[in-house]
């Protein structure tokens, strides 16, 4: 994997993923994805929410293009372990706050809130469609926020009602949903 743009751009990183539960995005559907955020938020008075971090590919992303406030959500020890470790080689540990956390048990659970949310489940997973409604149920996403869902085709968000659009690289599909009366 590597950083795309800003002050890391090209930098490469290899976590050791032997049997780890992680999918990362392509650097191909990030850089897509990150081309339109770029034009939606200010990543310099963003606070982002990072959710099912895995290797901490968006993160660190983010982070490399001026966020100063970011905060990482997995449960895999091994994940949670190595992009400690990252940021630290990075010299970005002010900036980057990793919690070992399930995600379904963290969504209402925490008391923060964020401008910015991303959530990169693995594609199996059972709950993935109600993701939108559990973030939605709480004051987890600031009100002018964005909140990214990267999914397969497999599922379909048109008809939630936060829905704004989505957006597609290869098998690889980000839904965009925002706070709408």
């Amino acid at each position: 994997m590597r950083i795309i743009g800003g002050q890391f751009k090209g930098r490469k990183f290899y976590p050791p993923a032997d049997k780890w539960p992680t999918r990362p995005t392509t650097d191909f559907a990030k850089e897509g994805l990150f081309n339109i955020l770029t034009n939606e938020i200010d990543f310099e008075e963003t606070k982002m929410l990072d959710l099912f971090g895995g290797t901490g590919n968006h993160c660190f992303e983010a982070i490399s293009r001026g966020c100063n406030d970011v905060t990482y959500v997995d449960k895999h020890g091994p994940c949670h372990k190595f992009v400690k470790e990252l940021a630290k080689e990075l010299d970005v540990e002010e900036k980057f706050k990793p919690t070992r956390f399930d995600v379904a048990k963290y969504i209402p659970k925490c008391t923060d809130s964020f401008d910015y949310i991303f959530a990169g489940p693995p594609y199996p997973l059972k709950w993935l469609d109600q993701i939108p409604t559990m973030l939605f149920k709480t004051s987890i996403l600031r009100p002018d926020g964005l909140f990214v869902l990267e999914h397969n085709p497999n599922h379909d968000f048109k008809t939630f009602q936060h829905f704004v659009k989505v957006r597609t690289y290869g098998s690889t599909h980000f839904a965009f949903f925002k706070w709408q009366e």
